[in-house]
């Protein structure tokens, strides 16, 4: 399984589709540094609901490439139906790189407290919508975003929202482990010293304010929760560099943890690590998916099939074109790209 969240400072990652690279996040719960608050008014993010001209609806002709067979996308392949309210919904969501079209009219509801898998061929869109569930495409200059995207029922595009706080309740774990270069104890409670959550300041400590044992209940726990505190527990003031790339993922997730997001994002978060390494994120997704709700970009067909609850295909064009159950979309998928897809016939 992956690690890593919202820390606030550090380098981004880089995803899997060919679109610019995301630059740090604003929020500690997005892996890197200088905290700032921003509103929602962004160049290039248009309005909820706004449809763009010429955008192929679902149920048109898709775009193919090669080894790919042609087909129509019909709406109930992509409809799926789950009990109680989603902890997100997207709606028409489109979004262009300058004249690329790199999504294109993609609406899914996630559950919530579920592993959701996004699988698809390099390219496809998957790390794009990714981006999209916590703004991170707004860093990027060429990125216009349209469409509606809402967490818990609040539109997040919507002008005035504050992204430092989005981005505490939607952490994001990159592609490859980034921690600070700092001791494990200051990752860990970077978030939320930076959130105000934990008085640790020169002053604090002067006037005996510090919250040295509400920072250590953080510490211990968001370490727990990784999995991590029994490798790391009598050596918390090493630097975390010197972990090794499973363990400093795990703290990335630990990081991520500490400032108590609802939904973490992972981009890939085993793809840099060995089968060993590899085989604790997944467990640890497992646990963490019966407290957080789950959404992880994926090349690997079998870790999609081991870790997720449901499973979103998307394919050449940016066109999202089956999304269900996991056992379904692997065992008796609607499409037939979909099927040559997980069989390896192309991507």
């Amino acid at each position: 399984m992956t690690e890593s969240t919202l820390d606030s400072t550090s380098r981004t990652e880089s995803s899997t589709d060919p679109t610019p690279s995301t630059e740090a996040s604003d929020s500690p719960a997005m892996e890197t540094s200088e905290s700032r608050t921003e509103t929602s008014e962004s160049p290039g993010i248009a309005s909820p609901g706004i449809a763009s001209p010429g955008i192929a609806s679902p149920g048109g002709a898709s775009e193919t490439t090669t080894g790919e067979s042609e087909e129509t996308v019909q709406d109930e392949w992509t409809r799926y139906d789950f009990e109680g309210a989603p902890k997100i919904s997207v709606e028409d969501l489109d979004v262009f790189y300058g004249d690329d079209h790199a999504l294109k009219g993609v609406s899914m509801d996630v559950p919530e407290n579920s592993v959701t898998a996004l699988v698809g061929p390099s390219g496809c869109g998957k790390s794009t919508f990714l981006r999209c569930l916590n703004r991170m495409n707004d860093r990027i200059n060429a990125a216009t975003v349209e469409g509606s995207v809402e967490l818990d029922g609040d539109e997040i595009y919507q002008d005035g929202v504050n992204l430092v706080e989005l981005r505490k309740r939607v952490g994001m774990v990159f592609q490859a482990p980034n921690p600070f270069p700092k001791s494990i104890r200051d990752n860990i409670a970077y978030g939320p010293r930076k959130h105000g959550d934990i008085n640790d300041g020169l002053l604090d400590k002067l006037l005996g304010r510090a919250d040295e044992d509400k920072e250590d209940e953080i510490v211990e726990r968001s370490l727990k929760q990784a999995a991590l505190w029994e490798e790391v527990s009598d050596r918390l003031d090493d630097n975390a560099l010197g972990l090794s790339g499973g363990q400093q993922q795990r703290l990335c997730i630990g990081r991520c943890l500490a400032v108590d997001p609802e939904v973490i994002l992972m981009d890939e978060p085993a793809s840099a690590l060995d089968p060993i390494a590899t085989a604790k994120i997944e467990d640890l997704i497992d646990d963490l998916s019966e407290d957080y709700t789950v959404v992880i970009v994926t090349h690997n067909m079998q870790q999609a099939a081991r870790i997720s609850d449901q499973t979103a295909v998307f394919l050449t064009g940016g066109d999202l074109v089956e999304y269900g159950e996991t056992d379904q979309i692997f065992e008796n998928p609607n499409s037939q790209r979909v099927e040559d897809y997980i069989t390896g016939k192309f991507g």
